[in-house]
């Protein structure tokens, strides 16, 4: 594996999000070759090289924009004027300010991590929920722990029927996380969220009943109900990983996903 792969896997494994460049054309003059490679960081950095000081600024421009909206991108960096180099119909075109020209296509790959789903309980609902959302290709971790500061959870669900549910409530509202969900009744998802005191706000980010009303009624419909609120929630704001702020549950809303 090269070294810009083993940095990748770094990254992966660390959930930073990153670009990866790849140049696939490159002709005379540059400094580049096809297969030259980078990886960019969300703060600017370039890791590797796919062009000189003339080409960075562009790629650099253009990976945070692909970061931003998490879609590749074709990177076309071309003298001006220049008419012989092969079109690429979709791509991005900036113009080349070298003095020496040079044109240049750079592949640019945003690579982010998928959303965090922390579980919390040894339940067949927490563990039917953890398969669920592996199958969506989400990052769903059964533990204790609700909330790892090194690596922030997206949402945090808890499924324990009884424990801590409270202080696990606290910490993730303190830690910002935006999807909290309580696995619990009506009558008694309440009683938890009163004596929390907490803020319209905050209470507005606690999911009770959690999961969308499908009349789930086992562990595993349960868990694809849940699922889908969070599918709803990742995916309704903006982009992946920005859970939006909602109103407290509805009235008449199925309290199946409580025990």
């Amino acid at each position: 594996m090269s070294i810009i792969g083993e940095r990748a896997q770094q990254l992966l494994a660390a959930r930073t999000p990153f670009v990866h460049a790849t140049v696939v054309r490159a002709q005379p003059p540059t400094s580049v070759y096809p297969g030259d490679e980078a990886i960019l960081l969300a703060d600017g950095t370039i890791e590797g090289f796919v062009g000189g000081q003339c080409a960075q600024n562009s790629v650099r421009k253009a990976a945070l924009g692909a970061l931003q909206t998490n879609e590749s991108v074709l990177l076309r960096v071309l003298p001006d004027g220049d008419v012989h180099f092969p079109e690429a119909p979709g791509a991005c075109v900036v113009v080349n300010p070298c003095l020496s020209g040079g044109s240049l296509e750079i592949f640019l790959t945003p690579q982010l991590p998928p959303p965090l789903i922390r579980v919390h309980g040894a339940t067949p609902i927490a563990e039917a929920l953890v398969r669920v959302c592996a199958v969506l290709g989400y990052d769903a971790r059964a533990d204790a722990d609700p909330v790892d500061v090194t690596a922030l959870p997206t949402a945090v669900v808890i499924a324990s029927h009884g424990g801590p549910e409270a202080g696990i409530i606290r910490a993730a509202l303190d830690h910002g996380i935006g999807y909290i969900g309580l696995v619990a009744s009506r009558v008694r998802g309440a009683s938890i969220l009163d004596s929390l005191s907490l803020s319209g706000d905050e209470r507005a980010r606690v999911h009770t009943p959690v999961g969308l009303p499908i009349g789930a009624k086992t562990p595993a419909e349960i868990a694809v109900s849940i699922a889908a609120e969070l599918v709803a929630a990742i995916r309704g704001a903006g982009g992946p990983g920005l859970p939006p702020r909602r109103c407290a549950p509805r009235p008449g809303r199925s309290t199946r996903s409580a025990a």
